[in-house]
């Protein structure tokens, strides 16, 4: 039995813990407003709000429903844009985009006002850019975009008017129902979260349910998102751990993150839309084995190491760039799981970056990414590590050229010949994404922009 609460319902469901949260809003529950559109989590026009309960105060994120099994929302509270109707007239956020012509067919219009509604509950609610970042993930075919910025920007100037964005002020001035404010009280007394106990552990399934939507639904699987103790990002004993079930969000917004990687949000944008970075786990993206899995990239680059244990509680560490063996294949048993993931808190002296391209800026897979850390003391680098994806049948680590640079000057001769090394060390295959030559061009370029060296 799944419980949790869907507007102002609660919800008690034997439905498979594996199925599709997206089918059961729409065919259980006839709740037509949230639109099944690519099924991908590209479209953003099945966009809904999912509450979480923590140490008694609701935390509410948009997510994409055609890639959320209903084990990740038990226990929590899920908004659909019927959920966020008022009793009378319009909210601010649906006036706005009436008066600015932010909607011509509609189909994604949901998905937009959800998205929003969500910015609204945010820490950054009265910035335009969070704004705008916010339905990053909600496409429109109709509109050309700049009506919805219009009326994005009539939503923050409204906001700004706002004296707090607590749920009591935003029921007060209509950009809530009344009934949200029970709903902490009410998500209180769920207590059976059921995780489930199938051998497929689910993570976000932001990939799962895109490569084998029907074989994951089918399927027995232990859910990890509600298990608090895999959600930590602990700074301890010289070193940084996260959980394997800490998203790409919760990264990008940590402050031990952003304490030293000052740039963390710009390079996460990159990554993904808002929808899919708050579900998208560390581990799921890593056990995905994808060649240009973007934090896969990132955390070959500080040299992390994963902890993985079994079912017996055996516990051990591989470090990650061991773990890739080949194209698919990883060094992880059919009875264990990764627990967390860590690295060396950085040198104060260090320098990072990350850098990828693909055929958007935003949004899209990767033709080519790459990351590094280096410490330079002295004109020598002292240490230094370099990942790069796309060039390579799993996320490669540059063993050689790292042997090369090390104890060198960072002179641009210097480089030049590792950046000959570093190519000698893989060779990519033509795609869709671009043909072998040019992603040897384009590793080359990226590669040398990490050093801020003339």
């Amino acid at each position: 039995m799944i419980q949790f609460i869907l507007n102002d319902k609660l919800i008690s469901t034997e439905k498979p813990a594996s199925s599709i949260l997206l089918d059961f809003i729409r065919n259980d529950q006839n709740l037509k407003g949230t639109k099944s559109g690519c099924r991908e989590g590209d479209c953003g026009a099945c966009t809904v709000l999912a509450g979480t309960l923590k140490n008694g105060k609701l935390e509410y994120k948009s997510i994409v429903s055609c890639l959320t099994p209903l084990g990740n929302i038990a226990g929590k509270h899920v908004v659909t844009i019927e959920g966020l109707n008022i009793k009378k007239g319009l909210t601010p956020i649906q006036h706005s985009l009436d008066e600015h012509s932010g909607t011509q067919c509609g189909f994604c219009t949901p998905g937009f006002v959800v998205s929003l509604t969500g910015h609204t509950l945010s820490e950054d609610f009265t910035n335009y850019n969070s704004a705008i970042n916010s339905i990053a993930g909600n496409i429109c075919r109709c509109t050309g975009y700049k009506s919805i910025e219009r009326a994005v920007e009539g939503i923050t100037e409204e906001l700004k008017k706002r004296k707090d964005n607590s749920l009591s002020e935003l029921i007060k001035n209509k950009y809530l129902p009344e009934y949200f404010s029970g709903i902490a009280n009410r998500l209180a007394e769920i207590e059976n979260l059921n995780t489930g106990e199938g051998e497929k552990i689910i993570g976000g399934g932001t990939d799962l349910y895109v490569q084998k939507a029907d074989e994951t639904s089918d399927s027995k699987c232990t859910f990890i998102s509600n298990n608090d103790s895999l959600k930590n990002i602990k700074e301890e004993n010289g070193e940084i751990r996260i959980g394997a079930a800490v998203t790409a969000n919760e990264i990008m917004h940590s402050d031990i993150f952003n304490k030293y990687f000052p740039e963390i949000k710009h390079w996460f944008k990159l990554i993904s839309s808002e929808q899919i970075r708050n579900a998208g786990t560390v581990a799921g993206n890593i056990v995905n084995a994808s060649p240009i899995g973007d934090l896969s990239i990132f955390f070959l680059a500080l040299d992390s190491k994963l902890h993985i244990k079994n079912k017996n509680n055996t516990k051990r560490e591989v470090a990650l760039k061991n773990f890739f063996k080949a194209y698919k294949i990883l060094d992880l048993n059919d009875d264990e799981f990764i627990e967390s993931l860590s690295f060396k808190i950085p040198d104060k002296n260090f320098k990072f970056n990350f850098e990828k391209v693909s055929k958007r800026t935003h949004l899209d897979i990767a033709s080519v990414n790459t990351a590094t850390y280096y410490v330079i003391k002295n004109n020598i680098i002292t240490d230094i590590h370099i990942s790069g994806g796309g060039v390579a049948p799993v996320p490669k680590y540059f063993t050689e050229t790292r042997d090369f640079l090390k104890g060198k000057e960072p002179s641009n001769q210097n480089l030049e010949k590792a950046s000959e090394v570093l190519l000698s060390e893989v060779s990519p295959i033509s795609d869709i994404r671009g043909s072998k030559e040019y992603k040897s061009l384009l590793l080359k370029q990226l590669f040398l922009s990490h050093f801020d060296i003339q």
